[in-house]
């Protein structure tokens, strides 16, 4: 029984394989070609996609990089504003300087007017002066010093 089974599965797979190949008909069936056809357009749709995807990825790029453009001109004008800061804050300290070192020689000089004009050795020379009417050598050395 087992062997026959076996034999009868054997027969059948053997009709199997070989049957089919001979029963195959040449060439493409009109459902084969209907079937091409809608493939290719199909295919035919999906590039148009992948083209217009392809604009899109094209249109995206140009805004970028007018974007990367417009963060050029934001940082060369943020170049321009720190050269001009930097500018103005050297004027600044410049004239700072300049303004109290020539306050600084006025008040000397007026220092030194008051301090000649009132000051002590105002007073002292005045006392000289009065001493060289009756001093002739002290009269002499004023003279020779231009005090007197």
């Amino acid at each position: 029984m087992k062997v026959m089974r076996y034999l009868v599965t054997v027969v059948v797979l053997f009709l199997l394989t070989c049957s089919f190949p001979a029963l195959a008909e040449d060439g493409f069936t009109k459902k084969d070609r209907e079937l091409l056809i809608e493939l290719r357009v199909k295919m035919g749709e999906i590039d148009k996609r992948f083209e217009q995807v392809d604009k899109r990825f094209d249109q995206i790029d140009k805004r970028f990089e007018q974007v990367d453009k417009r963060f050029g001109d934001m940082f060369n004008f943020l170049y321009i504003l720190a050269g001009i800061f930097t500018s103005l804050v050297a004027v600044v300290i410049g004239f700072g300087y300049w303004d109290r070192r020539t306050i600084i020689r006025e008040a000397r000089r007026e220092a030194i007017e008051f301090i000649e004009k009132e000051g002590v050795l105002r007073r002292v020379l005045d006392a000289l002066r009065e001493l060289s009417l009756e001093d002739n050598r002290l009269a002499n050395a004023l003279r020779r010093f231009n005090l007197l």
